[in-house]
């Protein structure tokens, strides 16, 4: 079994599904594959028609069973220096070089690899296999993938999503926010300001905010938090505007993230920056120049992976793999999507996230081992 997933996995890897680019050859390859094995089939493509997700599931038609998830995209190879091709996979030192190895296409081969033998074990309730796109830019895919489930309500019961956490059994994360807010003032000589509306002051008034509602969050922590902090935070990432020292700046932008531990501390922070912005900032603008603007674009909205006290998912894990610890990962993953539709959602893959998106990508080779060990223990479960 170990031989033919690395065979798989050199066929997906060599697919360069990178984020802004189409993914559906390796859709097609996977479905052809799962269409061999009599897995029903949905494949639902994007707007574009250049990016789909695909939804099979073996095993009896009705609601429940398990989901075997992961994503299809990986993250481009912009300014990494390579010993070898990184779309061809390069096997030395027990270890498999190529990209998207480990993030996440060894987990994606090792079902694919399993998949005739769930089709001849499972019985008594389905398996379901979700491949999406668009994870690494803020799971547009899941999103899509969500609404679909919805749709044609198929909701399974519970859910394994393959991120390499070195086989360790992850039960939460914080979600990932990104947004860009962008000013429009008007351009003046720095002699009359009151004759302009400087944006980068405006953005900078912005940034305040953000920094007083960051205090705040630290005041507002779950009784239950396990995260390290256990509150939400926020983040300045980046302030661009302005070009000289005496020109009033028309136009300035703030790149901001929110990580929040609960979906009620974003809210608050949406609603309250909302609410500075249309209530304070923007009327003082429009007071010298009507057409100011003030826009925010989400980058992307990432819910994290709330723990429960009560997690068939987990429970599932840990008979399978023998771990009875499970622990929290700072990184974000599609897991929170699964979990706002009712399932028990875990977080566990071959491979370590510390390899990820870096030049000279790889999974071990007993990591994958590790994953086809605990995939046919799934198997007698079906």
């Amino acid at each position: 079994m170990l031989e033919e997933t690395k065979h798989i996995l050199s066929q997906l890897v060599a697919f360069p599904t990178v984020s802004a680019d189409s993914n559906l050859d390796m859709i097609h390859y996977l479905a052809n594959r799962l269409d061999d094995c009599g897995a029903r089939l949905d494949i639902s493509h994007d707007e574009s028609g250049k990016k789909a997700n695909l939804f099979a599931t073996l095993g009896p038609d009705r609601d429940g069973g398990i989901v075997l998830s992961g994503h299809s995209d990986v993250v481009p190879l912009t300014d990494q220096t390579w010993s070898s091709d990184p779309f061809v996979i390069d096997e030395r030192d027990e270890r498999l070089y190529g990209r998207g190895t480990c993030d996440m296409k060894g987990f994606i081969a090792a079902t694919i690899a399993m998949a005739p033998q769930f089709a001849r074990k499972v019985r008594g309730r389905p398996l379901h296999f979700a491949f999406t796109y668009d994870e690494e830019v803020g799971c547009i895919g899941a999103q899509h993938l969500k609404e679909t489930l919805i749709q044609n309500e198929v909701i399974p019961r519970l859910a394994i999503i393959g991120e390499p956490t070195n086989m360790r059994i992850i039960d939460g994360h914080k979600g990932c926010c990104e947004y860009t807010t962008r000013f429009e003032g008007l351009e003046g000589h720095g002699s009359t300001p009151d004759l302009g509306v400087n944006a980068v002051e405006y953005a900078a008034l912005f940034v305040s905010r953000l920094l007083e509602l960051r205090d705040e969050l630290q005041t507002m922590v779950p009784k239950t938090s396990r995260f390290n902090p256990p509150w939400s935070t926020l983040n300045v990432g980046a302030i661009h505007g302005g070009d000289v020292h005496n020109v009033i700046a028309p136009k300035a932008h703030v790149n901001w993230e929110m990580r929040p531990v609960q979906d009620s501390d974003m809210s608050f922070v949406k609603k309250a920056m909302e609410t500075y912005c249309s209530k304070t900032l923007l009327p003082a603008m429009q007071t010298v120049h009507p057409d100011a603007r003030i826009e925010t674009d989400i980058i992307g909205e990432v819910t994290g992976l709330i723990p429960t006290d009560v997690n068939e998912a987990r429970t599932l894990l840990s008979k399978l793999t023998g771990a009875n610890a499970t622990d929290l990962v700072s990184f974000g993953t599609e897991a929170g999507i699964f979990q706002s539709l009712g399932m028990d959602v875990v977080v566990c893959g071959p491979g370590s996230i510390e390899q990820a998106h870096k030049a000279d990508e790889y999974l071990a080779v007993d990591q994958l081992t590790q994953c086809l060990s605990m995939l046919e223990k799934l198997s007698d479960t079906l």
